[in-house]
């Protein structure tokens, strides 16, 4: 409105309109809606300038309660409000009956900083005296503190918000205050802040804020504050000691007190701080400022306080920042998973399911998942997974956890699996949760939490499920189960037959490769395998399954891991080799080279059927596989080196062409080095004429190496480790001196690279011999598999 001079003016008329009268959201309080129309005439009484604004009255009854007379009461509101007509006195107690019978909403449900203490018996402020607020914030600092917090009073009505934003004297003069004088007064700091954070409420507004450097504010504010806690801590604890030696409680519990009122002061000054600064890091630019200024390591530190309402905040301000990893790091390092822990225990509902979705977004990284386990958030995590609003967090979060092979065996020791084998068994037909599942299927993968799984019906429950439903995901979970060694193992005879019938063409594959599996993990020595082979008809299927490209790789790698276990058996063994599958294996060896499950795996196979006769002359005398199995010697895979040199040392033993091929090839490969220097060495590094004369012949010949006797010396002979020595020596015939293979009567020492002196066998391989099945080429025992894990980002 335009500034009318005095003269200009001689009558001012005002109307008012009545609106809609309601009951207030969150108080025990009326809200009247009007509308005031103001109209400025002129001398002749024409209207000059008109004008036309909404309003809302708030009337407060501070003394309605469960046995106020509603009746009385809305007489009395009636009365001494002018704005409501006496004819809406039923209304005014229908709502008043309303306000008296409402339920008081919980403390969870605030998202917004609590009221401040400052609006308590404060006029209420117009937009129209913006100006004279302003001039309260140049007085003394119970002034400011008063023009500030009407000028709050508008900036919390949104439709004030875009006047306000064009005073930029009233904002300039807010900002200066706060930089200047926030240490002077806690309620000044945290009023003025309040204002700044109705604008930062809009995106459209964070510009403003910005401008005014506010967020920097902020942080200085919190970094300070959270100082001075821990100053007023160790005062507080100084002066508990001083007061107990000297038996003054009354004084202390004085103190005590004064302590409490600056606390409370001081979390709703650093609410008000946060929740701003979480409102500008919607700008991920402005959130990497505040991690370079230690955001992170602030709202750790503020993770110690009591104060349910400023903790939510805190936790959800962590939340959003840990999805980046330099946060994460950072929480990593001062601890925070310690101080969350603590939050578990809460009745705070909001709270607790904050914190949880924090774990979870924590729980991707290895590291903190181990300072999880460390401050004990298993057990915690197991207790909270039967309630319906936090069980689905807690079981992510111990899903994460059991991935790590090192603490799954934690879980036995806890309610968990107990609570999830009911959690199962409760879907009954129904479709269940992937969560759900895959969690039991990596803790099956121990064998003390496959005891537990197995107690009572549970491996009963597990099949029926399984085989009814066809479900993969539980039989890969009874897979799991079925190998571990011991008495769990041996529960499984029972289902033998049932497992063998899933196996057929008409089934899908990913549910025979799990059934398979599970029979192939029973290395039961009692297990008749003839009598389940022809009763159930598998070797067409095996050998049908052993083509490559017939099946999937998986199911393909399944059936030679089958063929492996029921090779145990002798008379199996010779019905395998009846039906032709060793020619199919080394086909399939050829095809699958490269993979080294599939080589380990068909090693494996030849190693069993070696130990029986029928199989073995087979393997010797009709197939390639000693080839093979020479050329797979000395394989880069540790575990196929191991499986291959213990087959190689058992058809060693039978046949004797076989052996002098094996302990060529073997010494051939541990005396590579020394071989090819005496190969290449044409002349003595003195310049003489080669030992071997000026022919030209080769030092090596087309001959075995193992008849070559001048190629073992005593002592003084070439090491691996002298590949430079001269070789003056080689003319001394008193050095020269005949030395049998190791493994002979060896004498004091070889010229050949010998291993005979090590922990090791005679061709330098391992003299622990594998008495099983390997779990995979790689060497991961059962306990190490990992089935399903989360690779999504962590939610927000």
């Amino acid at each position: 409105m335009d500034k009318l001079q005095a003269e200009d003016a001689r009558y001012l008329k005002r109307k008012v309109k009545r609106g809609s009268l309601d009951v207030h959201p969150t108080e025990k309080a009326l809200v009247v809606q009007y509308e005031v129309e103001a109209t400025i005439l002129g001398e002749m009484g024409d209207p000059m300038v008109g004008e036309r604004k909404e309003c809302q009255k708030i009337i407060r009854l501070k003394s309605l309660n469960a046995n106020t007379d509603i009746a009385t009461l809305a007489r009395r509101v009636v009365e001494e409000c002018r704005l409501i007509h006496p004819s809406e006195l039923p209304e005014v107690e229908q709502l008043l009956f309303y306000l008296q019978n409402r339920k008081k909403p919980d403390k969870q449900e605030k998202h917004s900083p609590r009221d401040l203490t400052p609006f308590e018996g404060m006029e209420e402020a117009n937009i129209n005296s913006i100006d004279d607020y302003v001039e309260l914030l140049y007085e003394d600092i119970p002034e400011k503190v008063r023009g500030a917090t009407l000028i709050l009073h508008l900036a919390r009505n949104p439709d004030n918000l875009e006047e306000l934003l064009q005073n930029e004297t009233a904002l300039g003069a807010l900002a200066r205050v706060l930089r200047e004088d926030w240490k002077q007064s806690v309620d000044m700091a945290t009023t003025i802040i309040y204002v700044f954070f109705c604008f930062s409420s809009f995106s459209q507004f964070h510009g403003l804020v910005t401008h005014y450097k506010i967020g920097a504010l902020c942080m200085n504010i919190t970094e300070h504050e959270l100082k001075r806690y821990d100053l007023w801590q160790d005062e507080l604890q100084k002066k508990k000691k001083a007061y107990i030696l000297q038996l003054r409680s009354k004084e202390h519990e004085k103190a005590l007190k004064k302590y409490q009122g600056l606390l409370s002061k001081q979390e709703q000054l650093l609410q008000v701080a946060l929740y701003l600064l979480l409102n500008l890091a919607e700008d991920t630019r402005t959130e990497l400022k505040m991690r370079n200024k230690n955001i992170v390591h602030m709202l750790v530190k503020t993770l110690d306080r009591e104060d349910e309402e400023l903790l939510v905040l805190v936790v959800s301000f962590l939340k959003k920042l840990s999805i980046f990893l330099e946060n994460k790091n950072d929480m990593a390092e001062t601890y925070a998973v310690e101080k969350l822990a603590r939050l578990l225990a809460c009745d705070h509902e909001n709270l607790l399911n904050t914190t949880l979705r924090l774990l979870l977004n924590l729980s991707f990284d290895t590291g903190l998942r181990s300072q999880m386990v460390q401050a004990g958030l298993i057990p915690k995590l197991s207790s909270l997974l039967a309630d319906e609003k936090q069980g689905q967090l807690c079981m992510c979060i111990l899903y994460h956890i059991s991935v790590d092979d090192r603490f799954k065996s934690m879980f036995a020791y806890t309610d968990c699996i107990p609570q999830l084998m009911k959690m199962l068994f409760e879907c009954g037909e129904s479709h269940m949760d992937p969560e759900l599942i895959s969690f039991c299927i990596n803790l099956a993968a121990n064998k003390r939490n496959a005891q537990l799984i197995c107690e009572g019906n549970g491996l009963k429950m597990l099949m029926k499920r399984g085989l009814k439903l066809k479900d993969v995901l539980i039989m890969k979970m009874i897979r799991n189960l079925s190998q571990h060694d011991g008495p769990t193992k041996n529960l499984f005879i029972d289902y033998v037959g049932d497992l063998a019938a899933q196996i057929g063409a008409e089934e899908r594959e990913e549910y025979v490769i799990e059934c398979l599996g599970t029979l192939a993990n029973l290395t039961i020595p009692d297990l008749d395998w003839e009598l389940v082979l022809k009763e159930y008809n598998l070797v067409p299927y095996l050998k049908d399954h052993l083509n490559p490209g017939s099946a999937e790789d998986d199911l393909i790698l399944e059936v030679v891991i089958m063929i492996g276990t029921v090779s145990m058996d002798d008379s199996c063994a010779a019905t395998m080799a009846k039906s032709g599958i060793i020619p199919a294996l080394i086909e399939l060896l050829n095809a699958q080279q490269e993979d080294d499950e599939f080589v380990c795996q068909i090693v494996y196979v030849f190693y069993q059927m070696v130990f029986h006769q029928a199989t073995r002359d087979v393997i010797i005398k009709d197939t390639q596989a000693p080839a093979y199995l020479i050329d797979l010697m000395h394989d880069k895979n540790a575990e196929i080196r191991k499986v291959c040199n213990s087959t190689l040392d058992i058809i060693a033993e039978y046949d004797k062409e076989c052996e002098r091929k094996i302990q060529s090839e073997k010494f051939r490969w541990h005396n590579a080095q020394w071989l090819e220097m005496v190969e290449n060495r044409a002349m003595g590094d003195d310049g003489e004429p080669s030992m071997f004369g000026d022919d030209g012949e080769p030092f090596m010949h087309s001959g075995d190496i193992l008849e070559r006797p001048d190629l073992f010396y005593t002592s003084g002979c070439v090491t691996q480790s002298s590949s430079s020595a001269t070789l003056w020596w080689y003319f001394n015939p008193s050095h020269i001196m005949l030395t049998p293979v190791c493994g002979a009567d060896t004498y004091s020492s070889c010229a050949c690279l010998c291993p005979c002196s090590m922990n090791m066998d005679m061709f330098g391989q391992s003299t622990v011999t594998p008495g099983q099945r390997p779990a995979t080429a790689y060497g991961i025992r059962p306990d190490a598999q990992f089935f399903y894990s989360y690779t999504g980002a962590a939610s927000r």
